[in-house]
């Protein structure tokens, strides 16, 4: 499988400075892709503070069974800047893959957004 940036290139940077838009407000974006890791749907799954957003594992993944979607990939902000995953974000997504790997649905990825840059979790081997 690529990885997450090489499987959807434009779409995926479009995704991430969209999401830079909102450095004032924390927010979740869930990617739902078909088998082929084709997109279906990229939706924003919450809003929150500065530094909070509640992500509810049941609904992401019953959002994905509504969808039809055999993979996800999850996109957030960090409004301070500093895209450094916090033990929140890890334990968030650990529970996140676990409930839609009951269900057959696999987590690719979980993107953190800073001011000048971004973090695969992934890629840092945190999932």
């Amino acid at each position: 499988m690529r990885d997450a940036c090489g499987t959807f290139g434009g779409r995926l940077t479009e995704v991430i400075e969209t999401t830079k838009q909102f450095e004032a407000e924390k927010h979740i974006r869930i990617l739902f892709l078909d088998k082929r890791n084709v997109l279906i749907a990229d939706e924003v799954q919450g809003r929150g503070t500065v530094d909070h957003t509640p992500v509810y594992p049941r609904e992401v993944v019953k959002r994905a069974l509504e969808l039809s979607a055999t993979a996800i990939i999850l996109v957030h902000n960090h409004p301070s800047g500093d895209p450094t995953p916090s033990r929140a974000d890890i334990d968030m997504t650990k529970v996140i893959i676990e409930a839609a790997k009951a269900l057959d649905i696999t987590v690719h990825d979980h993107i953190i957004i800073g001011k000048d840059g971004h973090v695969s979790l992934k890629g840092l081997k945190l999932i």
